[in-house]
């Protein structure tokens, strides 16, 4: 395996598109904005060279993984004679189910199809190809070139030899893989998730504010950022994503969004990405000044 495609420029698909360059791989990172793709490859730089002023990495691998990143605004162009094709696209069932479909035909039978969902059925996604057997999920966490987990997970007709060569893969880019089945939030975000809304009902029933709530999981249960933090750090619009796949795949209202959440969404308040959710981003990305609405009078 040689040549890998990414589909999708944002945080996690630029993440991935870094971590496979810098490990050695040819890269075809795909996104229909052209802006996107400038902004993705703009992170990557800022990245390697934060990787490099701190002498993980040398000057002579921030210049060959630059060169191993191709980029393409058409996904039938782009994923030409690759080996792997990993979907990095926003958690939309719809809009991958349709890059799946263009996936189906544009692609070799031969081609393994990966998506990077968090909580979207692989069976489901798996489904809109003519083998099945060749999809599987590969979920990345954030940032993606630092931390070491990945969630293989295997679809209801994922085979044997493709979960291997993905595990495989996965420990050459330096990484664990853990390999689970699909339902829906599979491990990391059915544990995960509520946890986060529950922080967030334990916000809106003013039981405590946002930095006693974060404190108290950082300082009590030995946390690196509170579950309030996180939820910005993820993205709220992407929690409560996750949060309705769980509520209508299970029906079990314990995976129910919060209020506060469903309304911060439609506000806008997204976290670190919109510039405020439970705290303010305005001057500075660290989670040092909470956002004015949660202040406690």
């Amino acid at each position: 395996m040689k040549t890998i495609a990414v589909i999708g420029a944002g945080t996690m698909g630029n993440g991935i598109a870094h971590t496979f360059a810098q490990s050695g791989f040819v890269v075809k990172l795909i996104d229909v904005s052209e802006k996107s793709l400038d902004k993705g490859m703009a992170t990557i730089a800022a990245n390697l060279d934060r990787m490099l002023s701190k002498g993980t990495i040398t000057q002579e691998e921030v210049a060959k993984t630059i060169t191993n990143i191709i980029t393409y605004t058409d996904i039938k162009d782009g994923v030409v004679g690759v080996d792997l094709v990993v979907e990095a696209a926003t958690e939309n069932v719809e809009l991958k189910l349709n890059i799946f479909k263009q996936l189906n035909e544009a692609c070799s039978h031969n081609t393994i199809l990966a998506t990077n969902t968090s909580s979207i059925s692989i069976t489901q996604i798996g489904a809109v190809v003519s083998h099945p057997e060749r999809v599987i999920g590969m979920h990345f966490m954030n940032p993606v070139p630092i931390m070491k987990l990945v969630e293989i997970i295997r679809g209801y007709n994922t085979s044997d030899e493709v979960t291997k060569i993905i595990m495989d893969l996965s420990e050459k880019l330096g990484k664990t893989p853990v390999e689970v089945n699909d339902y829906p939030g599979f491990v990391a975000n059915r544990i995960l998730m509520p946890m986060l809304n529950e922080a967030i009902e334990t916000l809106y029933n003013k039981v405590a504010g946002v930095y006693e709530i974060d404190t108290v999981m950082k300082l009590g249960m030995g946390h690196p950022m509170g579950p309030l933090q996180l939820a910005d750090f993820i993205g709220l619009d992407v929690c409560l994503a996750i949060l309705n796949v769980m509520y209508e795949g299970f029906k079990n209202p314990k995976y129910a969004p919060c209020p506060l959440l469903v309304n911060m969404v439609r506000a806008g308040k997204l976290g670190v990405k919109s510039g405020e959710g439970f705290y303010d981003y305005s001057e500075s990305k660290k989670a040092e000044k909470i956002s004015k609405q949660f202040i406690l009078s």
